[in-house]
């Protein structure tokens, strides 16, 4: 498996304090601008974006982007926060369009669109949400802060980090992990799909990112009536496609977000990994809401 969309692959120079940042990202196709943000995770790439970037390409040129301290991107052992997503992700934008970007943003990535696009509207034409959420792993699971802070603060010391994020992401565990909420189709997780995942996990400076995540460090808005309130104040075309196998707080949390009047939605197979696995569906579904002329 290729760690790249087939697209060319490009380097933003991005700084955060007073540090450069090499920020990867891969262009494919030609027309009016789509970007493509993938889910936050513990093996966020955007080369899990490679087939919906595949097939939105004869119709518009793509940007698949690797976040800050994930994929091929700098993974510096920063103390990773939503300021600076928030900031990494206007700055990207800004610098990278001249004209008005659709973007296609899957998970966790959700909320931070919805913020730029309070902020600055005029930088978006269209955004879809692929099974978006706002709150990370730990939190989902009812630890508190100081839980969180302390798992967080493990996972980022030397060795003893090193160590409980070597357990954390051992192939049986991504597997496992894979198979309760991010798959549905446990045949597409094969050895090979498991090794290419498991390869993402042990770059220099892999755990600093990822801990900030699974701990919900990374949770841009910090509740569900935040996250709406964001949703619902937008004039731009808004749509959300929701996973029918979500799990049950995830779920509640899309449900949700469907019932505000500006928001079109559709239900689709597949849970939070469903823009990997079920791309050709989830393109099927926007590629309308995309094309529509306002």
């Amino acid at each position: 498996m290729n760690t790249d969309i087939g697209g060319n692959i490009c380097k933003f120079s991005w700084n955060w304090q007073n540090q450069e940042v090499s920020i990867v990202y891969e262009t494919l196709g030609n027309g009016s601008p789509v970007l493509l943000l993938p889910a936050f995770s513990t093996v966020s790439m955007r080369s899990e974006m490679a087939e919906i970037a595949q097939l939105l390409a004869p119709h518009f040129q793509v940007f698949a982007v690797d976040f800050p301290g994930f994929g091929d991107s700098s993974r510096l052992p920063f103390d990773y926060q939503p300021a600076l997503y928030r900031q990494f992700i206007e700055d990207f934008i800004t610098s990278i369009f001249q004209v008005p970007v659709m973007v296609v943003a899957a998970g966790h990535s959700a909320a931070y669109i919805l913020q730029l696009a309070q902020k600055l509207p005029n930088l978006f034409s269209r955004i879809a949400l692929i099974a978006p959420t706002w709150r990370g792993p730990l939190p989902t699971m009812g630890a508190n802060v100081n839980i969180a802070d302390f798992t967080k603060d493990l996972i980022c010391l030397p060795l003893l980090g090193q160590f409980l994020y070597k357990l954390n992401t051992a192939p049986s565990f991504l597997k496992w992990m894979y198979s309760r909420h991010v798959y549905t189709d446990m045949s597409q997780l094969t050895d090979e799909f498991v090794q290419y995942k498991w390869n993402n996990t042990q770059k220099p400076g892999a755990r600093f990112a990822p801990a900030a995540f699974v701990t919900g460090k990374l949770d841009a808005v910090s509740s569900q009536g935040e996250f709406l309130e964001l949703a619902g104040g937008l004039s731009i075309p808004l749509m959300e496609i929701i996973g029918e196998s979500s799990p049950p707080k995830s779920r509640l949390e899309m449900d949700a977000l469907a019932l505000l009047p500006n928001v079109r939605s559709q239900i689709l197979p597949g849970t939070l990994g469903m823009h990997e696995e079920y791309s050709h569906n989830v393109v099927e579904a926007i590629m309308p809401f995309l094309r529509t002329i306002s």
